[in-house]
């Protein structure tokens, strides 16, 4: 006979044996069997313990492990997850617990530990230049950067821009760093650095004034390219006094209309001018004299090549200025690349330059590149201005 217990897996069976004979006398033996289920069942290892970046936690649940049992085929696992928090958002560990429960209320747990650590700092979501070599004036803006972090949604962003300018006409750099840091205090550096080469756009040319000449002359004859007019005329070399920009060759005069020989030979001027691009362009005046009006014509007789084009068809070959045959001027003449570099000089100019190259010219041939140019022309002696402009040059 079976009697049930509290489970299925736990009963007792009586077993009863009779024994009886011919006249109906019997005797009995009786013996209990107890079963009882007390093994616990038998539950799949849970995974190692692991320590994981915050974005790397691998999901858990009860279906992850399996189980087994001696006595029942149908085992039970549940699943539970303790989270404890750390010093941040995304330092924290979770305490993963599966348990496993015959009918007979026998368990078997299993616990996994994951480590969530956050140890990644922020990243930029932006393409950027982190090196930049420019001339002055052409400084950019500062780009806008978006950044972004695996685990924190609260990014710190600092931003700092440091410049090595000395207020001189030395090259300097600008240095632009952008400190990142999220909840956990993970941080990354981002930096630009932007060379910056102070060049100057002025071009300048010399002359030569006769100290007897009563007129104002204006420094900025002698400049020309791209230049801020708000800048200042300085005295660098001579007794020379100015109103602005405005010289006069005869206030050099002693009072009583005489000079020294001291008093002639050159005088240097400064054109400074001061901001985030700092200029300091040097003209020298060659004071003489000598004063010889024009022999033969005027400014409008001049005439000045507009192109050269160097290509051997006998058409434009040389860079010319004409209409002044016969009037025995001294023609100086300067020409400059668009940075300004001077490619060419000559003191005594004989309508015979055709492209070819100097020592601070651009080119892997014997010809400057194709483009335009600017020249510079002084006619010594002539009573004239400098006269400045563009020429351009083929040589293609």
């Amino acid at each position: 006979m079976r009697a049930d217990g509290d489970c299925d897996s736990n009963y007792t069976l009586t077993r009863t044996w009779t024994a009886t004979d011919d006249c109906g006398n019997t005797a009995s033996e009786v013996q209990v069997i107890t079963v009882q289920d007390t093994t616990a069942p038998v539950l799949e290892p849970a995974p190692d313990d692991i320590t994981v970046e915050c974005d790397a936690v691998p999901t858990a649940s009860a279906t992850d492990l399996s189980a087994t049992d001696n006595c029942d085929a149908d085992v039970t696992v549940t699943y539970n997850e303790v989270r404890a928090d750390g010093d941040c958002d995304s330092n924290y560990t979770l305490t993963r617990t599966w348990t496993a429960t015959d009918e007979c209320g026998n368990t078997t747990v299993h616990t996994q530990i994951v480590t969530v650590e956050d140890t990644t700092a922020p990243v930029t979501t932006t393409d950027f230049e982190t090196e930049i070599s420019i001339t002055c004036g052409n400084i950019p803006d500062v780009p806008e950067l978006d950044f972004e972090d695996a685990c924190s949604s609260d990014i710190s962003v600092e931003f700092e821009e440091t410049s090595t300018f000395d207020g001189t006409t030395n090259d300097f750099e600008i240095i632009r760093t952008w400190t990142v840091t999220d909840e956990c205090n993970n941080t990354a550096i981002y930096t630009q650095t932007i060379f910056v080469t102070n060049e100057s756009n002025i071009i300048s040319s010399n002359t030569e004034l006769c100290i007897y000449e009563d007129f104002e002359f204006d420094l900025f004859d002698l400049l020309s390219g791209d230049y801020d007019t708000n800048g200042e005329w300085q005295v660098t070399s001579g007794n020379a006094t100015l109103n602005g920009s405005l010289f006069n060759p005869s206030s050099l005069l002693n009072s009583d209309g005489t000079f020294d020989f001291g008093q002639l030979g050159d005088y240097v001027f400064t054109y400074v001018t001061n901001g985030e691009c700092p200029t300091e362009t040097e003209v020298i005046i060659t004071i003489n004299d000598i004063c010889i009006p024009l022999a033969c014509g005027d400014a409008d007789e001049v005439i000045i090549s507009k192109a050269v084009t160097a290509n051997g068809d006998q058409w434009n070959e040389y860079f010319t200025i004409t209409g002044i045959e016969g009037c025995g001027f001294t023609v100086e003449v300067q020409i400059f690349n668009r940075w300004g570099a001077l490619i060419y000089e000559s003191k005594d100019y004989q309508n015979n330059w055709n492209a070819f190259v100097h020592g601070n010219s651009v080119g892997g041939s014997d010809k400057v590149p194709t483009g335009t140019y600017y020249y510079i022309i002084n006619l010594k002696n002539s009573g004239l201005k400098p006269f400045a402009g563009p020429i351009y040059v083929g040589t293609k």
